[in-house]
């Protein structure tokens, strides 16, 4: 794909102006986590270094990818990759940081050997969602292809999803266990439910297990649960009346409410997830699902969207990203409009009178301010965003 620069003119001076400020007020703190810490700093420099050709910010980069190392070395290992040793690592195998590093590969060692424990545990009892399971540690086991270890992780994931699968007349899902859910959440689903966005739930799986066909791991085993998770998903759609094409969740006995629009729930996730996994197994009938669904997300009026905040997570520049993203791979003139405006609301909830110019300090790529200079970046430059592989937002 040719990534081109989305933005132009005094907008995205202003834009690129608001993302040096945010890289150039951060400091690292204790966190050592890709998606709220300090490797996720080290992603956000090395972007940087990239588009300035910045040897400072380079240095950045490895200084606070070696400073997550080594916290995170000294701590319970969890497996997880947005807060565990397998995002560290990624972050380290994406950026190419390897020389600079003196530890680098104790750090790869330990994630190899979390991301094998992981997958080898049947029967799986943990969760099987991009942010804290299964789906996570194939993010970085695609990163780390072609390793001996990273293929075999893909293909014993591949098991886990199939041994996890719940199978009905609409296609295969997968099961959220009731002790996994918030409180308010638990009361309204007893039984657990099925989680429809990207975060934890069953889009990120699709786009996985595209990924998973495309490098051509454990194909047929895959093919077959990404065509079940595909006829799952599109049953699951609202009418057309609902402000939103999907819920944010299912369960039995439980009414199905409109999700808001983001990353982690809502139809521009939903969307994104489905393109790649029909662009990855050449199905043009999901492309155009997926197309229709990112319009009509495209359409929803901004004060039913549910933003409230810049956050990448759920707010304006995730969106901001995710429209980009969608624009860049099919064209579609309504997308483009879709991402400006919400690069337009990320730049209205400035305040430079506050830290960070008053978008959230602590939160790191996910919820804070490094995730909105991320997606600002991507807006206004002529690099590819590749470091959107950990929200399954692009393939390896």
């Amino acid at each position: 794909m040719h990534w081109q620069p989305m933005m132009q003119g005094a907008l995205r001076d202003r834009a690129m102006a608001t993302a040096w400020e945010i890289a150039d007020g951060l400091a690292p703190g204790a966190e050592p986590s890709l998606a709220a810490g300090s490797a996720g700093l080290a992603v956000l420099y090395a972007y940087l270094a990239g588009e300035r050709a910045d040897a400072g910010y380079r240095e950045m980069a490895v200084a606070c990818l070696s400073r997550a190392a080594r916290t995170i070395s000294g701590q319970p290992v969890s497996p997880a990759l947005f807060r565990g040793v397998t995002g560290v690592a990624w972050a380290a195998a994406h950026l190419g940081i390897h020389s600079e590093m003196a530890a680098v590969e104790d750090l790869f060692e330990a994630a190899d050997r979390a991301l094998l424990a992981g997958v080898s545990h049947a029967p799986w009892n943990g969760a099987y969602g991009l942010v804290d399971g299964l789906v996570g540690y194939g993010v970085y086991a695609l990163e780390r292809l072609p390793r001996a270890a990273a293929a075999l992780g893909l293909k014993k994931l591949v098991d886990r999803l199939s041994a996890l699968a719940h199978w009905d007349s609409r296609g295969a899902t997968w099961l959220t266990r009731a002790e996994m859910l918030p409180d308010r959440l638990r009361t309204l689903a007893p039984q657990g439910c099925y989680d429809l966005g990207v975060a934890r739930g069953v889009p990120g799986v699709i786009a996985m297990l595209g990924c998973v066909i495309q490098v051509g791991v454990a194909v047929p085993k895959a093919r077959s649960l990404l065509d079940g998770a595909v006829s799952w998903l599109l049953s699951q759609q609202l009418g057309a009346d609902s402000p939103s094409t999907f819920p944010a969740w299912a369960a039995p006995d439980a009414a199905r409410t409109p999700a808001r629009t983001g990353w982690c729930h809502g139809d521009p996730g939903v969307a994104a997830a489905l393109l790649m996994a029909a662009r990855a197994v050449g199905e043009p009938a999901w492309e155009r699902e997926a197309l229709v669904i990112a319009r009509r997300a495209a359409m929803r009026p901004p004060a039913k969207s549910g933003v409230t905040d810049a956050a990448f997570c759920h707010g304006s520049a995730g969106l901001a990203h995710l429209f980009n993203r969608l624009y860049q791979a099919t064209g579609d003139a309504e997308l483009q409009l879709a991402a400006r405006f919400w690069v337009e609301q990320t730049l209205a909830l400035r305040r430079p009178e506050a830290p960070l110019m008053g978008y959230p300090c602590e939160g790191g790529l996910l919820r804070g301010a490094p995730g909105v200079a991320l997606s600002l970046l991507a807006a206004c430059t002529p690099a590819e965003p590749a470091w959107d592989r950990m929200f399954l937002l692009s393939p390896t």
